[in-house]
């Protein structure tokens, strides 16, 4: 028996969630004080429009150790999490805090259970469980399934295109001035993962047509062996726009299969509204 825990950045398919071996465990988001739980109650809609309005913009706070403990519960003997990158969100060591407590109050319980940094977030996360499984599925060790999942971390790459800098300049990490030229100027950058799980700006481009084409580009010049490889889409409430970049993405490549999702609630964060996120 084995079970799949993903933190509420990496989304769920539909399939996945009624699979049986996966769960989310919420991350928490909050708005100018509004308190906003990342979970199947969490409204895109509602949540956008309070971002636009929003002066501070939004913040997140991540899994307590209790949470990650109470997902460990349960008859699977082996149990694995993924987490949002430990550069981005405190989840990551969250999880590896409550894997500690529940190994020294539960000492000769027999569950296995391993933390993954994804270095990623969204639907790299997501990806990173399905490979999981994948392995698991195959009936390999729980030693040899971290092995070599930590070794397709290593091989992962994220990309992603915003629609609009305003998050990122209400965090603190953007300028005002860079925000400001690069609204006037329809400027949208073009940013991706370091091997780290920090966030870099790749390349940019003027419009976000000629944007998501320079991301299409990067994404198989870095991709090898694309066609035994999954690749995901998630997009932050912007549907055609995914379909536009899956079809741009088969004109030059192959790839074993691409998933596209919606994105939950940390990951329309980091998104914002028409945000396009890769994973590979």
């Amino acid at each position: 028996m084995y079970k799949i825990i993903i933190d509420s950045c990496g989304e769920l398919t539909d399939s996945l969630k009624k699979d049986g071996h996966f769960c989310n465990v919420a991350l928490e988001l909050d708005v100018d004080g509004y308190r906003i739980r990342d979970d199947e109650s969490f409204d895109q809609h509602d949540f956008l429009r309070r971002v636009k309005e929003s002066v501070k913009g939004p913040k997140s706070s991540c899994p307590s150790p209790e949470e990650y403990m109470q997902a460990f519960e349960g008859e699977a003997d082996h149990v694995y999490v993924v987490t949002l990158s430990g550069k981005l969100s405190g989840s990551y060591n969250s999880a590896v805090l409550a894997v500690n407590l529940y190994n020294e109050e539960h000492e000769d319980c027999g569950k296995q259970i391993y933390v993954f940094n994804s270095r990623s977030a969204s639907i790299g996360e997501t990806l990173i469980g399905m490979k999981v499984q994948e392995l698991e599925e195959s009936g390999l060790s729980f030693d040899e399934v971290v092995k070599q999942t930590e070794e397709y971390i290593s091989s992962m790459n994220t990309f992603f295109v915003l629609e609009t800098l305003d998050t990122l300049r209400k965090a603190g990490r953007l300028s005002n001035l860079k925000a400001f030229v690069a609204s006037t100027l329809n400027i949208k950058p073009v940013m991706g993962s370091t091997d780290e799980g920090s966030i870099q700006q790749l390349g940019q481009a003027r419009g976000m047509k000629r944007a998501l084409a320079k991301m299409v580009e990067d994404v198989v010049a870095a991709t090898k062996d694309c066609e035994h490889r999954i690749l995901a889409i998630s997009h932050c409430n912007c549907p055609e726009r995914a379909q536009y970049v899956k079809a741009c993405l088969e004109k030059l490549a192959r790839f074993k299969k691409i998933v596209i999702v919606d994105t939950a609630g940390i990951s329309s964060m980091y998104a914002n509204d028409g945000g396009i996120i890769i994973a590979v």
